[in-house]
């Protein structure tokens, strides 16, 4: 459907709201979207709490401000409905390392497993898991699974890794890794300890082992927001994708927040599948209804299940 022009930037959002109003639209964002993305979502969350508003809205249209495995997610959930992503090209290092051949392949060497996929993957490798999982609740989950039975963990390293020691169950992990959380610089992080002796360093479990253990605390996205909050420090050292900083100053203004730089010196570890969503985008999708998200029905059903599964175990 051709349309004319997005509005002035100064006008879009209002504009882009009309047009959810117009389209009955839900608009959810993941923290790790511009600041502008954020400002404009009715939903902001991480992978698991947008998992369960996608299958708890009654929008007629989903719009996903994340990633292509995200808006997969919410079109398993919701079959009959409108799901649309701004920038189709938004994808994710891990999702894209993690081919749904060589995923059937790896998993073929281990045939007696349980497969615990992380929602970071695409709706071919979910429909080839038993069990989905967050950041949020991979421990929890893990925990729930019979103690005699083998864990293939799929498709983040460091973050299994993390769920293996956490939960104390031995798992083959399959080799892969997030761009941003593989690019934080020790030694930057090491200076900023330094020069902010009463700062608490938080991190995501996607980070590599040698950052989690200069951390003080480990935890999901959602639970990171959290931590700031209860938090007696007044500054913390964040190790995640920085677009989460923009929740935690909107909601402590009184507390200082410092992202750590890459290593190679650059203080940009941003996303840059996240960040090709923008707002002329999100319009554009609402008033054309594309790019919508399209997949193979039997393959929806069948990563429907671990999808439910883990929000059965989640509740």
């Amino acid at each position: 459907m051709s349309v004319g022009p997005a509005p002035a930037r100064h006008a879009l959002p209002q504009a882009i709201r009309e047009l959810a109003r117009q389209r009955r639209a839900v608009i959810l964002a993941h923290y790790y979207q511009n600041a502008e993305i954020q400002d404009i979502a009715d939903v902001i969350g991480d992978s698991l709490e947008l998992s369960r508003r996608a299958a708890d809205t009654d929008a007629e249209v989903i719009v996903f401000c994340g990633v292509h495995f995200m808006a997969e997610t919410a079109k398993i959930l919701n079959p009959g409905k409108t799901v649309l992503l701004p920038d189709l090209e938004a994808g994710c290092s891990l999702a894209d390392a993690c081919p749904a051949e060589a995923f059937a392949a790896f998993r073929a060497q281990h045939p007696h497993h349980y497969v615990v996929s992380y929602i970071n993957c695409s709706a071919a490798v979910k429909a080839q898991s038993d069990l989905i999982c967050t950041s949020s609740n991979a421990v929890s989950l893990v925990q729930q699974l019979p103690a005699d039975r083998p864990i293939l963990f799929a498709p983040d390293q460091n973050l299994g890794r993390w769920v293996a020691r956490q939960s104390g169950r031995e798992l083959t992990l399959w080799p892969g890794s997030c761009i941003v959380h593989e690019t934080f610089s020790e030694q930057a992080l090491l200076k900023l300890r330094l020069d902010h002796p009463g700062a608490e360093v938080i991190a995501h479990p996607e980070c590599l082992p040698n950052m989690l253990d200069l951390a003080d605390f480990i935890g999901s996205t959602s639970k990171l927001l959290h931590r700031a909050e209860t938090s007696e420090a007044t500054a913390l050292i964040v190790l995640t994708e920085p677009g989460i900083l923009h929740q935690m100053r909107l909601k402590l203004p009184h507390k200082t927040f410092y992202e750590v730089p890459g290593q190679d010196g650059c203080s940009c570890n941003a996303c840059p599948y996240m960040r090709l969503n923008t707002l002329e985008k999100l319009w554009h999708c609402l008033a054309t209804l594309e790019p919508a998200i399209e997949l193979d029905e039997a393959v929806r059903t069948r990563a429907l299940l671990p999808i439910q599964r883990m929000l059965d175990m989640s509740r």
